[in-house]
């Protein structure tokens, strides 16, 4: 899934910071185990959600309830809350021009049904607000967000030693899938959804493997999304060919979880939730009672924790002095990564690289998943941004790119 390159320029000015002031909201207390207050709504289908087929308040109610589709296991917050405090550099006036149209925030807000909306400058909130009911307890899905973040807990396993690097091989830590068209497919070729496996990711097509993964889901069978992507056939060679999978990220977590030995939500709330501050437990959808996350989405967090990650890894993975990550992984990762044969690829592991003038001059990338989520991070102007969205159908209803909005942001409080 990747949002189309849209023409026009940007441009940003002005400082009026009265905007910023009257959305900016107190932090709130920290959450631990706390019902959320917006469990009794009536909620839509997983099948709806990928159909496009929810009314707007359903589909907002849906989307800040998915852990009441299916089984999830918590991502547990520590004591400690990493602060976020008030900038003194408040977000002030921002247009983007798309053509001959010109939008400013209140348009891409409307317009790209976000329903919250924060942004971080040099870890400091520069604007904040909720929509639609949400609040900052509110939870909201992560859809394909959750593939950044199971990227994140393999390169801590490559930290750690429990992967032995990119060449590691997909059969050493997956038995499930040995004798399959993933033999010889490497953590690289996962990493950039170039394992040659055939897939097809229509999410609204009922006969795409996507849809099959979820049939898989809904079944909550133990094992059978492995065995799903065990019968796949191969279509290229490994590293040859891009193809966007989510069934490549179930891959790669059963990857993570096989090497560590322990649950994905365990090991992020160890390695990542409780070291660096997160505030509010999380949870994490399973494909059976008890079973394996879901590797490419199906993570429920709060917007401010989503933003902390952001800044996790803006920072280089480093918790107090030291990072976790391998070194030079945040730019390995999300920038522009090359197939086999040398053909450049737009996409870095399983982070997006920026396709804009800005982000491609910055070297911003992000965290995208369908419906609107979004995690925009510019190293080169130290800005984190995080939407949550509620867009009619999974792709294609942006009327404003939103990267040509996060750069016009980024660039307005520099």
């Amino acid at each position: 899934m990747r949002h189309g390159r849209t023409g026009g320029r940007i441009k940003a000015s002005g400082a009026a910071l009265g905007l910023a002031l009257l959305l900016l909201v107190p932090s709130p207390a920290p959450a631990q185990d706390k019902a959320p207050a917006t469990g009794s709504e009536r909620i839509g289908t997983v099948e709806e959600m990928y159909d496009g087929k929810l009314l707007p308040d359903q589909a907002v109610s849906t989307y800040r309830n998915i852990d009441r589709l299916f089984p999830t296991r918590t991502i547990r917050a520590g004591g400690t809350v990493r602060e976020l405090p008030l900038s003194d550099r408040l977000l002030g006036e921002v247009s983007v021009a798309v053509g001959d149209e010109r939008y400013d925030l209140y348009d891409v807000m409307a317009l790209d049904s976000f329903t919250a909306l924060l942004v971080l400058k040099d870890g400091k909130i520069a604007f904040e607000t909720y929509q639609r009911g949400n609040t900052p307890e509110t939870r909201w899905m992560s859809m394909s967000v959750a593939k950044s973040i199971t990227s994140t807990l393999a390169a801590i396993a490559i930290r750690e030693g429990k992967l032995r690097g990119l060449d590691a091989l997909v059969t050493d830590h997956v038995p499930a899938l040995k004798g399959s068209a993933y033999e010889g497919v490497t953590l690289r070729d996962v990493l950039m959804m170039s394992s040659g496996v055939r897939w097809n990711e229509t999410y609204t097509d009922p006969a795409s493997d996507r849809r099959a993964l979820l049939r898989a889901q809904i079944g909550q069978e133990p094992g059978s999304a492995m065995r799903l992507m065990a019968g796949l056939p191969r279509a290229a060679e490994p590293g040859t060919v891009n193809t966007y999978s989510t069934g490549e990220t179930q891959v790669l977590g059963e990857m993570v979880r096989g090497a560590v030995g322990k649950p994905l939500a365990e090991y992020l709330s160890e390695k990542v939730w409780v070291p660096y501050g997160m505030e509010s437990d999380a949870t994490w959808w399973l494909d059976s009672p008890g079973g394996s996350e879901i590797g490419g989405s199906g993570i429920s967090a709060t917007l401010r924790d989503y933003a902390r990650f952001g800044q996790f890894f803006l920072d280089e993975g480093r918790i107090g002095e030291t990072s976790i990550l391998p070194e030079n992984w945040t730019r390995e990762a999300t920038q522009p990564t090359a197939l086999k044969d040398g053909k450049p690829l737009d996409y870095g592991y399983m982070w997006w690289t920026g396709w804009t003038e800005g982000a491609m001059r910055d070297k911003a990338y992000a965290a995208v998943g369908i419906h609107g989520q979004n995690i925009y991070i510019n190293p080169a102007r130290r800005v984190v941004i995080v939407t949550f969205g509620a867009q009619p159908k999974p792709t294609g209803k942006e009327p404003v790119d939103p990267m040509l909005f996060f750069d016009a942001v980024a660039e307005a409080l520099d």
